[in-house]
Formats: C-alpha cells, sequence, structure tokens
C-alpha cells in the first residue's frame, strides 16, 4: 500500500479533545479504493477524507478538489465532520476562502473563515435534500434494535428518513433521559441500516424551538456512535423544514457528543429561497499523541 500522510483533526469543536475526530489525506491521488480503506481502518477515526484535485469547474483554479470519505468498515458518499476537517487544514495552508469539493453524492461548496480568536470556522452548503416516510413496521424494527419504546418517542417529530448527502432515519426521544440512555443492538442495527442504505440514525430531543441534544449511532461504519454529525445534521435541518418546524432563516444548535464526553456544536441554517442547508462548526488539529 501507498504511504499516505493522514492529519488528525477535530471537527465542530474548539477544543482538540471534543467534537469528532477525522483523518485528513490531502494528497490521495496514488491511492486506489482498497488502499483508502486500508488507511481508514488503521487510522480509526469515525471518517477520513482522501482529497485529490479536480478540474476548477465552480470556482479559481487551486481550490477545488475530489474528495472521498471511507470509515474503517465502508465508504460513505458524503461526511460532514469530515468535511469541516479538511477545510480547515486546507485553509491552513492555502489561506481562508470558499472551497468546492466534488464528492460522491455531488458538490459541495465551503467557506472558510477565522473568528476573533483566530479560529478556523467551516460553513458547507449540502446537496440538494429530500425527506421521505418511513412505514410503521421500518420504525418497529428500529426500536427494537434501539431499545427503546414507542411511546418514548415524541409524537410531534413524527419519523422520517431524511437526506442530505446521505440518507438518515430520524427519530426524536420524548425525554432527555431517554437519549442519554442508549445501548443498543450492535449487529442487528447494522443490518437494519445496511438494508435501507442508511449511514447514521439521528436521535435527537427539542431541547427548545431552535436547540436540540443529539446522538448517531454509526455501526455500518464499524463505530457505536459518531460524536459530531455534519450530514446528519444538514438532513435534519431539511426534516424540520418538510415538518414546518423551521423556516426559512432558521438557525439550529444541535449539541452531539455532550454524552460521550467528547462535546461538538453545530450550527444549522435554512436560507429562505434556497433549499440547501448549511452547516457550521470550528475545525482544529489534534497533536501527534493526544
Amino acid at each position: 500500500m501507498p504511504i499516505a500522510e493522514v492529519m488528525h483533526y477535530a471537527a465542530f469543536t474548539t477544543d482538540p479533545a471534543g467534537g469528532n475526530m477525522a483523518g485528513v489525506v490531502l494528497d490521495a491521488a496514488g491511492l486506489d479504493d482498497a488502499d483508502m480503506l486500508a488507511v481508514a481502518a488503521e487510522v480509526g477515526h469515525p471518517e477520513t477524507a482522501f482529497l485529490s484535485e479536480a478540474p476548477a469547474r465552480l470556482t479559481e483554479a487551486g481550490r477545488t478538489f475530489a474528495v472521498r470519505y471511507f470509515s474503517p468498515k465502508r465508504e460513505v458518499p458524503f461526511c460532514g465532520h469530515a468535511t469541516v476537517a479538511s477545510a480547515v487544514a486546507l485553509a491552513e495552508r492555502i489561506g481562508p476562502g470558499g472551497l468546492v469539493f466534488e464528492t460522491k453524492a455531488g458538490t459541495v461548496p465551503v467557506d472558510v473563515a477565522a473568528d476573533d480568536d483566530g479560529v478556523l470556522w467551516a460553513t458547507l452548503t449540502s446537496v440538494d435534500p429530500y425527506v421521505e416516510p418511513v412505514g410503521e413496521d421500518d420504525v418497529a424494527q428500529a426500536l427494537d434494535a434501539l431499545r427503546w419504546r414507542i411511546d418514548e418517542l415524541d409524537p410531534e417529530l413524527p419519523p422520517r428518513i431524511a437526506y442530505a448527502g446521505s440518507r438518515h432515519l430520524v427519530l426524536a426521544a420524548a425525554t432527555r433521559e431517554r437519549l442519554a440512555d442508549l445501548d443498543y443492538d450492535f449487529p442487528g442495527l447494522a443490518r437494519y441500516m445496511t438494508e435501507r442504505d442508511l449511514i447514521t440514525l439521528q436521535l435527537v430531543w427539542r431541547e427548545s424551538a431552535d436547540t436540540f441534544q443529539v446522538r448517531d449511532p454509526f455501526p455500518v461504519g464499524g463505530i457505536v456512535e459518531d460524536p459530531a454529525t455534519g450530514a446528519a445534521a444538514a438532513a435534519f435541518g431539511a426534516y424540520l423544514r418538510e415538518l414546518g418546524k423551521a423556516g426559512p432563516g432558521a438557525v439550529l444548535t444541535l449539541h452531539q457528543g455532550v454524552d460521550m464526553g467528547r462535546p461538538g456544536l453545530l450550527r444549522v441554517e435554512l436560507r429562505d429561497g434556497d433549499t440547501r442547508v448549511r452547516v457550521s462548526g470550528a475545525g482544529v488539529p489534534v497533536p501527534a499523541g493526544d
């Protein structure tokens, strides 16, 4: 296998001990699919992003990249936290500003800017999302694998499958205590999700109209739980808009990773006249050995 230089970043956090870890390979031109999967498995983060230059179509030359995302077990079409990590890694080297990522899910523009403390924040714009219903039997099977009961769900936020680059089943817990107690059937949920082409389950609890606590089981990627999930956050924004729970101009705050001891902060924005969803978060490099 060719040698790949892997950098390590924490996304959706300003603290290397928080958020979601991602590997970033800025020069993956010499790696084939098996190589990338092997690197991701060795790294062990929920995802590792592999970048190579692509023909510049939407921005100036040099700021458009082909990107592929691999978990330790499989390739995924799109990953939000590895997008944030990759954008921050690039901005550290070529400067903040606009980037374009050509992913298997489609074209994803990303803007990177520094805050007053010099921390880099990336805002990705999703591909066109969609939301679709899910049958009662499918919901029952998911709840069985989660070891949840139907009466533990929030009736005002019904189950749906939501997509903004990858597919996620959204289930809303009625209480914070239900969300906090996550002990699921790993192989059973992995089978369920594989059969339905789901990347994570987006488990949420509504703290207020625009603030949510979130958890994301990710057994299909070989990961018990994803600490901060940008792709699911974008899908969740589309879900709330579809239900009429969030309109144009809404800005949502998602807290994820709290129950894992790796708190992350995701900002989700819906804009008037644009069906796409914007997800923002900070990203920081993780020192070697941490």
